[in-house]
C-alpha cells in the first residue's frame, strides 16, 4: 500500500510545476520541524556539539535543513521527469571533465559523498551526462518504502545494490566494469570502523571508500551536491585522490579514509543546513573498537 501511495505522489509531482513542488517541499520540511520532536531535538544537539552555537543558532540552522530536506523529498518524488533535456535547468556541475578523466582508466572510480544536499540527484547529475552509475543502499525499514525508492532512482538510470545481499560482490563487479560507484562516507561503521574525529567527535568511520580504491586500483572523486540560494543544484567535482601504498596496509587505508572524512566534514561545515543533523553518526564509542579490520581481500 505505501509503495502504491509513494508512486501515486511520484506521478502527481511529475506532473507539479517544479515551483510549486518546491514550496510544498519547504511546507513539508517546516511541519517536520515542528512536530518530529525526537529528531529535531537530536540534530539540534548535535549540531551545538559540533559547531559550538548557541540554542538559538541550532534551532534557526536545523529547521532550515529540514526546509531542505522536505524539498529534497519532493525532488526524489519528481525523479521520473529529470531527462537529459532539462536537467541543466536544475543542476550545474563544475569539474565533470575530472569524473571524465577518472573514467577514462578504466579502473572505475570510486565517489566519495555523504547525506548532503540532494544526494539522491547528485547520481541523476552523472547518469544524465552518460556516465554508468552504480550505489549501495542501505534498506529501509519498510521495504515498500525501500521498493518505491529504487524504482524511482531507476528512472535515471543508476544501478542499486542493496546492504545485507551480496553488495560487495555485485560493487566489485560494478568497479571491475568501469562504473562509477558511490559511497555515503557519513554513517555509523560499528566496531569495525575508522575511529576519527569527525565534526569535532570521534565517530566510526566507513572504510569501505578506501579499500575499494586499493583493491581495484580506482581512483577516488569526491563529489557533492549542493542547493543553492536561488533553488538551483551546484554539484562540485573534486581533484582525484589515490590510495597510495607504503608498505603498511592498515595505516595506509587509515590515512586514507582520514583524508577523505576531512574532505567530507569541511564540505558540512561550510554547508550546516544541507546535512542530515540527526543521523546516528556517534553510536559507536571508540572503546568498541575491534583490532582487526575485516576488509576485502
Amino acid at each position: 500500500m505505501v509503495y502504491k501511495i509513494l508512486m501515486f505522489m511520484s506521478w502527481v509531482a511529475c506532473r507539479t510545476p517544479y515551483s510549486l513542488l518546491m514550496k510544498i517541499g519547504a511546507g513539508l520540511g517546516r511541519l517536520y520541524f515542528r512536530f518530529i520532536k525526537k529528531q529535531r531535538n537530536l540534530a539540534i544537539k548535535q549540531m551545538r556539539e559540533s559547531l559550538k552555537i548557541d540554542q538559538a543558532e541550532a534551532e534557526q540552522l536545523v529547521r532550515e535543513s529540514f526546509i531542505n530536506m522536505g524539498k529534497n523529498f519532493m525532488e526524489v518524488l519528481y525523479m521520473p521527469a529529470l531527462n537529459k533535456e532539462n536537467f541543466d535547468k536544475f543542476i550545474e556541475i563544475e569539474h565533470l571533465e575530472r569524473m571524465k578523466s577518472a573514467i577514462s582508466e578504466k579502473h572505475g572510480v570510486v565517489v566519495l559523498t555523504g547525506h548532503v544536499g540532494n544526494w539522491e540527484w547528485l547520481s541523476a547529475a552523472f547518469t544524465m551526462n552518460d556516465l554508468p552509475v552504480s550505489a549501495i543502499a542501505k534498506q529501509q525499514p519498510n521495504m515498500d518504502y525501500t521498493n518505491a525508492l529504487n524504482d524511482l532512482r531507476a528512472t535515471i538510470n543508476v544501478e542499486i545494490f542493496s546492504r545485507g545481499t551480496s553488495e560487495l560482490l555485485s560493487a566489485a563487479k560494478a568497479l571491475k566494469k568501469g562504473r562509477i560507484l558511490g559511497f555515503l562516507a557519513d554513517q555509523d561503521a560499528g566496531p569495525g570502523g575508522a575511529f576519527i574525529e569527525f565534526l569535532g567527535k570521534t565517530a566510526s568511520t566507513p572504510m569501505g571508500a578506501a579499500v575499494f580504491a586499493k583493491k581495484f586500483n580506482s581512483p577516488i572523486i569526491p563529489a557533492f551536491i549542493l542547493r543553492q540560494p536561488d533553488g538551483h543544484h551546484k554539484v562540485l567535482v573534486g581533484e582525484i585522490i589515490r590510495y597510495t601504498d607504503t608498505g603498511n596496509p592498515d595505516k595506509d587505508l587509515f590515512d586514507l579514509t582520514y583524508k577523505m572524512t576531512k574532505i567530507l566534514e569541511k564540505i558540512i561545515l561550510d554547508n550546516p543546513t544541507q546535512w542530515l543533523w540527526f543521523q546516528k553518526r556517534w553510536n559507536t564509542p571508540p572503546e568498541q573498537k575491534v583490532q582487526k579490520h575485516h576488509m576485502v581481500k
